[in-house]
């Protein structure tokens, strides 16, 4: 990555409330927003880090203590995470599919083996790379006794998910009024053809365009360059699609940024059919066996990022439980561990972390005129910027800018000015 590459940004400020996805109030949702048409993922960690997160090449930051649903960024602590009780119900459901092809009809109450910490890599990983169930040879049979004519032939787990597949295609067509005129335990089946990403997206979306225009500008969009570092991860830094794969076929994808400190999930989307296994979660765990990997490659990539934690909204109180975790105060900018900052949520919707009274942000505006503005295709600071457009009436906007995005990322991050 050459010296000169820059993130260039343009800043919207973020006056007007719109509709909520959480409570569904229609004009309570607050945030500050930019636009970002590059990004490094330096200035990307950096901004997650004061409260910002990205929708394709869209980056906003709630106003904390306007919206009616706070969004508080969250990170786990991959490296000390130990999976809950339910935790460990959705990895024994998973193995359960992949090695006896049965798909879970409610919630598994079976307890698990304990895990000890240095078994959760091993122990999820072993899942993910499963395309085909390994049985151990059974034992020899007993003197005079042979298979129960009584109970079914013992079928592979593969076939068994390929006839319910075939047999839900029948289903859909039955509904729809076109009867298949054989019987689909009976049809051949063409052997498995991997399917592009892009096949996936278009059969998972509706025949409108707009659709797949919005689905693409969300989901595979991204501002960030791709960077390498001598230090860095091997498969470098920046946003991926990380394929889960089942006997051929795509059945979900997960969206993640590999920043310099930390693995950010941004979103997973999955195959319907497939919902019974918990696949959000599941992907949770996959991530930060990931992130933890990615560390011994390189040292201060240690944390999983989960978006945002919304203690107002029940429904997303679950990313709390990916223990130990860490909420971002939205005052002072530094995290604080998540059991400390329960009791004041409880209290109220907005709260201030940090124990101490006097602390502030640290990373706080000192100096507007240093700012770096794109202006006409050249660089320059705020300061030269404002003597050329003499009686220029943006100074608050950009002001409010730079104090959103701290001192640092305003010395670094180019604000585009028409």
């Amino acid at each position: 990555v050459s010296d000169s590459s820059y993130t260039i940004v343009e800043y919207f400020g973020g006056d007007d409330g719109y509709r909520c996805g959480y409570c569904k109030n229609e004009k309570g949702n607050f945030s500050h927003g930019m636009w970002s048409h590059a990004m490094t993922v330096q200035d990307y960690q950096d901004l997650i880090d004061r409260g910002w997160r990205r929708s394709g090449k869209y980056v906003y930051k709630p106003i904390m203590n306007k919206t009616c649903c706070p969004q508080y960024t969250i990170r786990c602590h991959a490296l000390n995470f130990q999976p809950s009780k339910t935790h460990k119900k959705v990895l024994k459901k998973m193995s359960k599919f992949l090695s006896k092809g049965e798909m879970p009809t409610g919630l598994c109450d079976e307890l698990l083996t304990p895990l000890i910490h240095s078994d959760f890599e091993q122990y999820i990983f072993s899942f993910y790379v499963l395309s085909s169930p390994f049985h151990p040879p059974p034992p020899p049979p007993l003197p005079g006794v042979g298979p129960d004519p009584g109970r079914p032939v013992c079928r592979k787990a593969k076939d068994l998910r390929r006839e319910r597949r075939l047999q839900k295609d029948q289903k859909r067509q039955q509904e729809s009024g076109s009867v298949p005129t054989c019987n689909p335990a009976a049809t051949p089946v063409p052997p498995s053809q991997p399917k592009a990403l892009e096949e996936f997206i278009d059969e998972s979306l509706p025949g409108s365009p707009l659709h797949r225009l919005e689905f693409r500008r969300f989901l595979c969009d991204s501002p960030l360059e791709a960077e390498t570092s001598p230090d860095g991860p091997e498969t470098g830094y920046g946003s991926f699609h990380q394929q889960y794969w089942l006997d051929g076929h795509i059945v979900a994808v997960g969206v993640v940024d590999i920043l310099p400190t930390c693995v950010s999930s941004v979103y997973l989307y999955y195959h319907p059919d497939f919902a019974s296994l918990s696949l959000g979660s599941y992907s949770a765990l996959r991530e930060i066996a990931f992130t933890r990997q990615l560390q011994k490659q390189s040292p201060k990539l240690c944390y999983y990022y989960l978006g945002f934690y919304i203690h107002s909204c029940p429904k997303m109180r679950y990313k709390g439980q990916y223990q130990p975790c860490d909420l971002l105060c939205p005052e002072t900018y530094v995290f604080v561990p998540i059991e400390h900052c329960i009791p004041s949520l409880e209290q109220s919707r907005y709260a201030r972390f940090n124990p101490d009274p006097d602390a502030g942000d640290k990373k706080v505006l000192k100096d507007l005129g240093r700012l770096l503005v794109l202006y006409r295709r050249a660089v320059m600071p705020y300061a030269a910027f404002a003597r050329k457009r003499k009686g220029s009436n943006d100074e608050a906007e950009v002001e409010q800018y730079a104090r959103l995005v701290g001192q640092v990322c305003a010395e670094r991050i180019l604000l585009y000015r028409a």
